[in-house]
């Protein structure tokens, strides 16, 4: 279930690799790097969500600049360093459109927001041509208004090729149509819709098919079953369930009789 080999990487390599460093060395920038690409058979992120996010820079933060910021159509924002795959040092406050972090989050929905790659450019003013600064980064947090939705604010994190991240990989649930516990009459019980995984930050997955066309009554997927770049480091139990087909009840059954 689920399980497709990819020749392309070892995975003995990917092993030796991650034991020889601690996980707080391979957050770090190294001399010489493991390279990692995507492989075939596996999801990539779409080129139509390619998208350089701009902002400008803010000197101080707090409650009434952040609402002036908002006022102006601006999301007060802050970019971090991965010291440990999701958290950091050395911020750069900024503020970014909040008519583009919109746009982007209402095209792609929230996980998928946060688990993209994206161009950041900070510029001295909105109209400037000139650029304080360009790197990639990966949005780590995305504050929503209860209410009404709007974005109140965005924290990144640099995301350079050496750079191994924390990524909540959305979950993409494909072939129920055909599963044979639910043809039965049974439920679909979906436990999780992301699954926290250390990636390399040059092949961080946009999501993980899973696949619910084998799956009879009571079987489950667990997180071990899914199917990612060897290079991808589980961040959860192996065993922790992902979606189940759930039996039908038992005042169901008597009906059926």
């Amino acid at each position: 279930m689920l399980i497709r080999r990819a020749a392309a990487l070892s995975s003995t390599a990917i092993s030796y690799h991650l034991r020889r460093f601690s996980t707080a060395a391979l957050l770090q920038e190294v001399d010489t790097p493991l390279e990692f690409t995507y492989l075939d058979g596996f999801p990539k992120p779409d080129p139509k969500y390619d998208e350089t996010i701009y902002a400008i820079p803010r000197a101080i933060s707090g409650k009434n600049i952040a609402a002036k910021e908002r006022k102006a159509g601006r999301v007060p924002s802050i970019v971090f360093e991965a010291e440990d795959g999701q958290h950091g040092g050395n911020k750069r406050l900024i503020s970014v459109q909040t008519n583009q972090i919109k746009k982007l989050v209402n095209h792609m929905g929230r996980s998928f927001f946060l688990a993209r790659l994206f161009d950041l450019e900070v510029r001295p003013e909105p109209e400037s041509d000139e650029i304080v600064e360009k790197v990639r980064v990966l949005p780590r947090k995305l504050h929503l208004h209860a209410g009404t939705d709007a974005v109140l604010n965005v924290t990144f994190i640099r995301a350079p090729s050496s750079a191994w991240l924390k990524v909540d990989v959305p979950l993409v649930f494909r072939g129920d149509d055909v599963s044979p516990g639910l043809k039965k009459g049974s439920s679909l019980n979906i436990i999780k819709r992301t699954v926290k995984y250390l990636c390399p930050a040059d092949i961080i997955p946009p999501f993980i098919d899973v696949d619910l066309s084998e799956l009879d009554v009571g079987q489950k997927i667990v997180a071990g079953n899914l199917n990612v770049h060897p290079a991808l480091k589980l961040l959860r139990p192996k065993d922790e369930a992902v979606v189940k087909i759930m039996g039908a009840r038992v005042s169901d059954q008597r009906k059926s009789k």
